[in-house]
């Protein structure tokens, strides 16, 4: 079962997504993609600890190439955020910028095939109709086209509302 959760930014995602999964006590697996970059990125990473906290995830770290972990068979997995991993694929450290589509894609079949419980994070942006440079343009419009496919992917897709889910696809 793979649920998709989308909305703006402090809208309630992470803590729809933690929900879904307090049901399992085993093999409950948190993938973190924020690359800890700066002072607003640890500020954010360690929120996300101290929410979790004590709710039985092992935190897994991994910032680009989801197709090569390995996971327990059947585990829940929550994968926080599409976003991130996004930009880490697409602008990576040797600084060329490519179309990270294929890849995040074959991460997330990866996870969909493996895991007995897929919930993926991702953001909806793109919806502000400002003219962006054109890298970060072609960063909204790889979202747009990861969204879409990931949404196709999942059995059920919510969008996060001032912290109201409100389904688009399937139940939750």
């Amino acid at each position: 079962m793979t649920t998709l959760i989308t909305g703006g930014s402090k809208c309630g995602k992470s803590r729809l997504a933690e929900s879904l999964l307090d049901n399992y006590t085993e093999n409950k697996i948190y993938i973190a993609t924020m690359q800890p970059y700066g002072e607003e990125a640890h500020a954010a990473i360690e929120r996300h600890r101290k929410i979790r906290a004590g709710r039985g995830f092992e935190t897994i770290e991994k910032y680009t190439g989801l197709d090569e972990l390995e996971l327990p068979e059947n585990c829940a997995v929550l994968l926080e955020c599409l976003g991130n991993l996004c930009a880490n694929e697409m602008f990576p450290d040797n600084g060329i910028v490519t179309d990270p589509t294929e890849r995040v894609m074959r991460g997330i079949e990866h996870l969909h095939r493996v895991a007995g419980t897929l919930v993926i994070v991702t953001n909806n942006v793109g919806s502000d109709g400002i003219d962006y440079s054109p890298e970060t343009n072609g960063y909204i419009e790889a979202m747009g086209r990861l969204n879409v496919l990931a949404a196709a992917l999942a059995d059920n897709v919510a969008e996060c509302v001032y912290g109201i889910p409100v389904i688009l696809k399937g139940e939750l």
